[in-house]
Parts: structure tokens; C-alpha cells; sequence
């Protein structure tokens, strides 16, 4: 039975790593490799270490929650065109997965991989020279003669000439390429002006006369020293790579936590507001249902009493009128004179049914007092979801001391406006208000989702609100609220007030907290009031399609004559 090697079990990794083990202490030896029986070039193993996807071995193996493993590009490649559909699959057993899943770096199963090639390309290059002179059956070359040229296995090699010119060396392929191509003879030494390997007779006779040589070993013994020290530095580079993609790994994972637990989040809120709907329904139904019972039973009792009282006055009626035809005036006046022959409107004959005051109802008795609140309840519920969700940082408001009014104090950090008695003396332009007490941001928005927290001193008139910058800076219009050109919320008589358009609403509740926040929705065109106070309490929302930047705009008054009233935006 074939044992997966993408699961990677602990016993298969001793295995191989046995297994590579004795191909490294073999190596070691010069063990020739063609005589190990078929352990890492195996077709079974090779099978293992290849990718499910681009069918080629393992390169960079990463590995699924499920167990199977992939290159990490291939995997990548996948997980990118499900990216569209938001369902996740693993290729191998199409396990499914909620989001994008993490993809962990099998070290194990790398190094394997690794082994493997660099044992199948020694193999490959071990058994692809051959011995020129075993011409019966190929015979894996050992050594190779540069005078000769040609390649040697052990039986031939200790019949070869022992001469000096007859240079050994590895086995190679190329051996015309160890040789001058002008004179023929076998490179020995380095030209390090021209960087060429050259022979003897280009070294004393040739292009490279009286150039400064030096021996093939002593110059690639330098080059190799200066290849080790490259070598240094790129396993350090590599190994800092490594330790970067570990965290790069691990900040992938954690955001994908992090989206994971938003999603949860968003779902139980919706799951949430689903129940608060379903209860408001609920509620709002049973209650109108109630009501109309209620009332229905009413106006069926009073139905009934009129029905009676018709039958009655038809009754009489029906009398009155046999007594008026009567032509006998003795019978006429013979007739009893009860109290229920007499007018009507004299006997006041209503009084058992409530009278003509009582009359039936309209339907204005529906209490929507219930239905109301409850409505603004679950409208301040969602609306306080919806800014948890959308608006994450507090905008960075900052004060422009040339529009604020003489009256105002404007701290170092553009952060706190002070109303002082003390005049100021700045310059009369055109962005600086002269009518009142108030003074812009520098920025404006024309877009997004915004908010912004102010702390007003508990004394004193105050109004925060936001405006155009084309609002009127001198004559009374100037104030912010009263022009269509800004909207504000202000305090009066401890009570809240908010003004667009020189029309006032007053808002319920008394003032709990003295802080406020103004939240701006551009596109959707909204700028909403909360007190912050515990909990949050939605004061008012404007309504309006937005058509220039919209600045913050504070303003006070100076009714506090005992210190100093002022507004901070909070940081």
C-alpha cells in the first residue's frame, strides 16, 4: 500500500531522511550512486514529491488544513480565481473553506525536495558520461583525460598512462573546452588582467605576453573564496527572507483572524438587528391589534345602544303620527300625557348612552406613542451599528485662525476656541466672521464618512455644527444655522436646539454629558448629533444633498462673565 507523502506522516520523514542519510555518507565515500538500488530515484518517491498541479516536484511546498500540499505559487494561482466566487477548495479533496485558507510551509517536506533534486541531478550527471573506450555497454566514466580527451572508467583508468602531460581530471563532456583554441594545448593558467584562462604558449608567445598570470588552482582557489564569502551573504539574505516571509505568514494569518472574527461580528450584529426587527413587528402588530379590539368593542356597544334607541324613537314616532291623524279631538286629548310622548330635546332622552357629546370615534384614539418610540429606538440602534462599522478614526479637525472672530482664543495646537473679553486685533478680511463669535476648520469634505468629538465648557451659549465655505461672514445670517449655507446644534436654557435655516427644533431630554459628536455622511447626504454620554443618545439627523466642502463651525457666546467658556475638539 502506497503511503501519501503529502500527509507526511512522522514515520515516512525518518524514513527518508535515513534514506538521505546514507546517499550523503555514500556521496561522501565517492560510492558510485548507479549502484544504490532505486531509493530516491524511485518513480514511486519521485510520484510522491511531485505537485499535484504543475506536475513537477515540489518548489517552495506549502500545505492545506486538509493535509495535501502544493507549490506555493500553483496553490496561489488557485486560490486567486476562487477569490471571485468566495468558496475555497482544496484541489486534492475539494475540502471547502469558509476564507481564504493559510498556507503553512512544510519544512520537511521542502528539504526532501530539495535532497531529491540535487541527488537526481548528481545521478544524472554521474551516469550521463560514459567511458570512451567501453564500447560494448555504456560504463559510468570516473576520471577524464585532457590530453587524451577522453573519459575513463576505473578498468581503463588504471591502464592509462601515468605521464605528465596526461592531466586527470572530473568527468566532463566538454573537454575540447579545456584547451587553447589558438595553440591547443591544455589551459594551466589565469590571466588576471584579462580574466581568461590561457595556455603556456599564449603566456610566452601570445596575446597574453607579459601579462601577470597565476596558476589555475591558486586562482580559482581565490575565486572561490570570494564566491564563499557571496555565498555567506546570500544564506544570510536568504535566511532573513525566510524569517520575513515567516512573518509576513504570520500577519496573513492574524488578518485573516482578524477578517474572520469582523465577519462574525457583522453577522451576529445583523443577526441582531434581524431580531430587533422581527420583535418591533411583533410588538407593533400585537399592539395595533389590541387598540383596534379595544376600539372595536367600544363602537360595537354604542352601535348597539343607538340601535335600541332607533327602535324606540320609531316606536314613538310611529305613534305620534297615528295621534296626529286621529279627526276625533276628544281621543286626541284623552291620550295619556307621559313623559315619553314629550319633545325629545326637552327629556335630554341621550343621557343613557352618553349624550350627543359622546359621539363615535374618528380612529385619532390609536396610541402611536409606542410604535413611535420604538421606531426611533431601533433607527438610533442601527444608525450606532452602522457608524461602528463604516467609521473607524476620528477626523483630524484643526481650527483656521484666519477666519475665527476677535472674540476667540485659538490655542497653539488649533485644537480649543476660548471665548476672552480681550480684543484681539487681528486683520479684517473676507474668511474672517465680524457678526459673531465663531471660527471654521482649515479642512473640508467632500466625501466619506466622517466624525468628529468636541467638549464644550459647562457654562456659557455654545453651537457646533458644520458649514460651507461660502457662508456669509458679517451681516446676522453669518450665524451658523440660520442660513441654508450650515447646520448646528446649540444649547439653550439647558436644553438642546438644532437650527438649519433659521428654523429651530428643540429636542427632548435634558443635557447629561458635555460632550458631543457630529458624524458626516456626504454621499448619503446626513449629519447627525450624539451626546456621549453613557450610552450614546442620538440627538437629531439633517437631511440634504450636499454641494460644496463642509468645514466644522464653532461658535460661543459670552454670557459667563466669571471665566472663560470654550469649545476643545477632542484629539
Amino acid at each position: 500500500m502506497r503511503i501519501s507523502c503529502r500527509k507526511f506522516p512522522v514515520f515516512f520523514r525518518k524514513f527518508l531522511q535515513e534514506i538521505l542519510t546514507c546517499a550523503q555518507t555514500l556521496r561522501h565515500f565517492q560510492f558510485p550512486f548507479f549502484l544504490l538500488p532505486s531509493a530516491m530515484a524511485s518513480a514511486d518517491l519521485r510520484d510522491e514529491l511531485l505537485c499535484s498541479i504543475c506536475l513537477s516536484t515540489f518548489k517552495d511546498p506549502v500545505m492545506l488544513r486538509c493535509g495535501h500540499n502544493f507549490c506555493r505559487v500553483c496553490i496561489g494561482r488557485v486560490l486567486d480565481t476562487q477569490d471571485e466566487s468566495g468558496v475555497y477548495s482544496c484541489p486534492d479533496c475539494r475540502e471547502e473553506f469558509q476564507v481564504r485558507p493559510t498556507l503553512l510551509r512544510n519544512i520537511n517536506l521542502h528539504n526532501v525536495a530539495e535532497h531529491f533534486l540535487i541527488a537526481q541531478q548528481e545521478q544524472e550527471e554521474i551516469t550521463g558520461i560514459c567511458c570512451t573506450y567501453c564500447v560494448d555497454s555504456p560504463v559510468p566514466a570516473v576520471r577524464s583525460c585532457l590530453h587524451c580527451e577522453a573519459s575513463l572508467c576505473d578498468k581503463h583508468l588504471r591502464s592509462h598512462s601515468k605521464s605528465p602531460e596526461h592531466i586527470l581530471s572530473d568527468p566532463s563532456t566538454s573537454l575540447e573546452k579545456r584547451k587553447c583554441s589558438v595553440h591547443k594545448k591544455i589551459l594551466e593558467y589565469y590571466c588576471t588582467e584579462d580574466a581568461a584562462c590561457i595556455c603556456v604558449s599564449c603566456s610566452l608567445a601570445g596575446e597574453h605576453r607579459g601579462h601577470r598570470v597565476e596558476m589555475l588552482d591558486e586562482a580559482s582557489e581565490k575565486k572561490k573564496n570570494k564566491l564563499r564569502n557571496v555565498l555567506q551573504k546570500l544564506i544570510t539574505m536568504r535566511k532573513e527572507t525566510e524569517e520575513r516571509v515567516r512573518s509576513l505568514e504570520e500577519r496573513w494569518r492574524k488578518a485573516q483572524e482578524k477578517a474572520a472574527g469582523e465577519v462574525e461580528r457583522v453577522i451576529a450584529l445583523c443577526t441582531d438587528i434581524r431580531r430587533r426587527v422581527d420583535n418591533l413587528e411583533k410588538k407593533v402588530l400585537s399592539e395595533i391589534s389590541r387598540q383596534e379590539k379595544e376600539e372595536s368593542l367600544s363602537l360595537s356597544a354604542l352601535i348597539h345602544q343607538l340601535d335600541i334607541k332607533k327602535d324606540e324613537l320609531s316606536r314613538k314616532s310611529r305613534h305620534l303620527e297615528e295621534l296626529c291623524n286621529m279627526t276625533d279631538p276628544l281621543t286626541v286629548l284623552q291620550e295619556p300625557d307621559t313623559g315619553d310622548l314629550c319633545d325629545p330635546e326637552e327629556k335630554g332622552g341621550d343621557e343613557d348612552i352618553g349624550g350627543r357629546d359622546k359621539q363615535p370615534h374618528d380612529g385619532d384614539d390609536l396610541d402611536v406613542a409606542v410604535i413611535s418610540h420604538t421606531l426611533h429606538t431601533l433607527s438610533d440602534v442601527i444608525t450606532g451599528i452602522r457608524n461602528r462599522i463604516y467609521v473607524e478614526d476620528p477626523a483630524d479637525i484643526l481650527l483656521d485662525v484666519t477666519t475665527a472672530a476677535n472674540n476667540l482664543l485659538i490655542s497653539d495646537d488649533l485644537k480649543t476656541a476660548t471665548w476672552t473679553r480681550e480684543w484681539q486685533n487681528r486683520p479684517e478680511t473676507v474668511e474672517r466672521f465680524q457678526g459673531y463669535n465663531q471660527v471654521m476648520s482649515r479642512r473640508g469634505f467632500t466625501s466619506g464618512q466622517h466624525y468628529w468629538d468636541v467638549e464644550i465648557s459647562r457654562s456659557g451659549d455654545w453651537m457646533v455644527g458644520m458649514c460651507y465655505p461660502s457662508i456669509d461672514r458679517r451681516e446676522y445670517q453669518s450665524l451658523i444655522g440660520n442660513n441654508n449655507k450650515s447646520w448646528s446644534l446649540c444649547i439653550f436654557n439647558n436644553q438642546y436646539l438644532v437650527i438649519h435655516g433659521s428654523k429651530e427644533i428643540r429636542l427632548r431630554g435634558k443635557i447629561c454629558s458635555n460632550r458631543v459628536r457630529i458624524c458626516l455622511d456626504y454621499e448619503a447626504g446626513q449629519l447627525s448629533f450624539y451626546e456621549l454620554c453613557d450610552p450614546i443618545r442620538h440627538l437629531h439627523t439633517f437631511t440634504a444633498t450636499f454641494s460644496e466642502p463642509l468645514h466644522a463651525a464653532l461658535y460661543l457666546g459670552h454670557t459667563s462673565y466669571l471665566g472663560r467658556d470654550w469649545i476643545r475638539i477632542c484629539h
